[in-house]
Order: C-alpha cells, then sequence, then structure tokens
C-alpha cells in the first residue's frame, strides 16, 4: 500500500516537474532564482529529447510499481500519460517545438525584464 501511494507520488511529481518546465521561465519573472532551477530543467528536458536518456523520475516510479505489484510503465511517463491522451501522438514533435518555444519567449522576457530593471533610475524613497 505504502508503494502504491509513493508511486502515484512521484507520478504526481513528475507532472509537477512537467509544469515547471514550461512555465518556470514566466515564474522567473516575478521571483528571478527560479531562472536557475528552470534552466537546470530545461537542458534535463533537451537532453532526453535528443538522446535516449532515462529519467530518475520515471526509474523511482517503476520502482515503486514493481514493489507494489504493478507492471512497469512500458515505454515512458511522457508515452504513457500524456501523448495519446492530452494530445494525438502524431502532435509529439509540434507539443515539442512549442514547450521549446514557450521556454525561449520565457527566457526572452525574463532578459527584458532584467534589462530594464538595471536600466530605470532607481526610485527614491518617497516614490515608492
Amino acid at each position: 500500500m505504502v508503494a502504491w501511494a509513493l508511486a502515484d507520488l512521484v507520478m504526481v511529481v513528475h507532472f509537477g516537474v512537467l509544469l515547471f518546465l514550461v512555465v518556470g521561465g514566466f515564474l522567473a519573472w516575478r521571483t528571478p532564482w527560479l531562472i536557475y532551477p528552470h534552466v537546470a530543467m530545461a537542458a534535463w528536458g533537451l537532453l532526453v529529447v535528443l538522446f535516449p536518456v532515462a529519467c530518475p523520475l520515471t526509474w523511482l516510479e517503476n520502482t515503486f510499481r514493481v514493489a507494489a505489484g504493478r507492471p512497469e510503465l512500458t515505454s515512458g511517463f511522457i508515452d504513457t500519460y500524456l501523448d495519446g491522451v492530452l494530445y494525438p501522438e502524431s502532435a509529439a514533435g509540434t507539443v515539442q517545438l512549442v514547450v521549446g518555444l514557450a521556454v525561449a519567449a520565457s527566457w526572452a522576457g525574463f532578459c527584458l525584464r532584467r534589462r530594464a530593471a538595471h536600466a530605470a533610475p532607481h526610485r527614491t524613497e518617497a516614490c515608492r
């Protein structure tokens, strides 16, 4: 029972990580330190897309699934929970492109906002 719950918890965390991949750069507009974990997440995402690298979260979920007597994910997290569920399997390349464009747009916006903040004259205490 505990292993079953842990497998489900890892699945939920995995969804959270993928959500952070998509929106983390935009969150960094308000919380600038988030750009660092977002860059790391984007690098990992690119690595997984370009090379056959196993995701440690998928491995961890499979470990708990086996301990709970459930079958392992046969084709990975995204192929199991997203492809053919949230979008047609044939659109996987398009989804990857859209995610990449969202990341690039969030980083461009982050850089523009940071540059504007540094270029603007500092407001005095009375102006705040």
